[in-house]
């Protein structure tokens, strides 16, 4: 799949395209709406409540959305998706209120929760299983490439054009991807005749929660994205504690950003080379909790974009295993359901972050808080190691 010359690699091809462009085109307006919200009379408050209402209806709609790919097939989620994120960039440019915009991100969010989870299933549904690392590297490289590329393109875009008209350009990049999706993304067969073969919810549901492997890797997403949300959350004001400018709080992202997203196609082509891939998985999470815990102790640029560094690439080594490891050991009619529980455990753990580090990091300070998440992170790689292996021991005496 290297250099894809069969429908399966060019489907691969496709959803890459339609992830990077639809990622970058929502994550355009990241820099542009709280400018914007603050324009139309909003206060702090209300601009996080703005980013939290996507937040809360991405996460708890993500599982639904997965179940409802699993039993109707997955070009519908898909199609609709696009349609509410390419929509929700339109109405964002006629809003005149707060209160508009955090009804018209509600809608983002529901969006996001149909488009992501019913995605990553396809990137599983057209892959081989034993290229599935190579294809979530591919996959997420060009997902983490277009959310780390938006940001900029928006910022650009609202110094030259103005706020508003960035809006209008993100729905239409995201829009040319529902047209890419409805002609040049047709499903395979099997899934077709599988679409309406998926069990019911009830059954299904008790069918994950008693697959070990999976809970595993959905415990290890949740504790990873609970240190990534410090890092997103509380970086950029330990940064400015620190004496530096906004520019230097760039530079240590950016160094994050590239790092995770230039490691993710290495680590897929790893992943499919190993045996037991929860070796590294266990790996990239237990180099990214201590790097966690070394932010506390960096006072310097030089130091704090080194630990990013590592950081990132542990990033890209765990969670892109991880993603493999569940289109793996999940049943084909179920991966949609799975997917939902992934990301909404990246949604719940980034956001769990977010409320409840800031009151540790006000009472004890970033130290203590770096350390504390570092701590969370080593604990659930041992809660990995432990649920994994469990299962490991019990499939070999059968």
């Amino acid at each position: 799949m290297e250099t894809p010359q069969n429908p399966a690699g060019r489907l691969l091809l496709t959803a890459c395209l339609i992830s990077f462009v639809c990622f970058f085109g929502s994550y355009m307006r990241i820099p542009i709406v709280p400018l914007f919200a603050a324009s139309l009379g909003a206060d702090t408050v209300q601009v996080g409540l703005i980013n939290g209402a996507f937040m809360l209806m991405a996460g708890a709609l993500s599982i639904p959305s997965g179940l409802v790919s699993d039993r109707l097939g997955r070009r519908l989620p898909l199609l609709g998706g696009l349609i509410l994120l390419a929509g929700s960039s339109f109405l964002l440019y006629f809003s005149s209120s707060p209160l508009q915009m955090a009804l018209i991100y509600l809608l983002f969010g529901v969006g996001l929760s149909a488009f992501s989870p019913t995605l990553m299933s396809c990137v599983a549904d057209v892959t081989p299983p034993e290229s599935l690392g190579q294809a979530y590297g591919w996959y997420t490289m060009a997902l983490y490439g277009g959310m780390t590329l938006g940001p900029a393109a928006g910022g650009f875009l609202g110094t030259a054009l103005g706020l508003r008209p960035v809006f209008l350009v993100a729905g239409g990049l995201i829009c040319a991807m529902f047209f890419v999706a409805l002609f040049y993304f047709p499903l395979p067969p099997a899934q077709r005749q599988g679409g309406g073969t998926a069990p019911a919810i009830l059954p299904a549901l008790k069918s994950l929660m008693g697959n070990r492997p999976l809970i595993a890797c959905l415990v290890a997403t949740l504790g990873g994205c609970l240190g990534f949300g410090m890092f997103v959350t509380f970086m950029p004001l330990y940064i400015r504690s620190l004496g530096m400018t906004t520019g230097q709080v760039g530079f240590v992202f950016a160094t994050q950003a590239l790092s995770n997203a230039l490691s993710r196609l290495p680590s897929g082509r790893l992943c499919d080379r190993v045996a037991d891939r929860s070796l590294l998985v266990t790996a990239g999470l237990a180099v990214f909790a201590l790097a966690l815990a070394a932010f506390g102790l960096c006072h310097s640029l030089g130091a704090l974009m080194a630990v990013a560094s590592v950081m990132g690439i542990s990033m890209g080594v765990a969670f892109t295993v991880i993603c493999a490891l569940i289109a793996d050991i999940v049943p084909r009619e179920l991966r949609g359901l799975a997917m939902g529980c992934y990301n909404t455990c990246i949604y719940a753990g980034m956001m769990l972050s977010s409320i409840g580090m800031g009151t540790v990091i006000r009472s004890e300070g970033f130290k203590v808080g770096f350390f504390l998440v570092g701590a969370i992170g080593v604990m659930v790689t041992l809660l990995f190691r432990i649920l994994y292996r469990h299962q490991a021991a019990a499939g070999s005496q059968i």
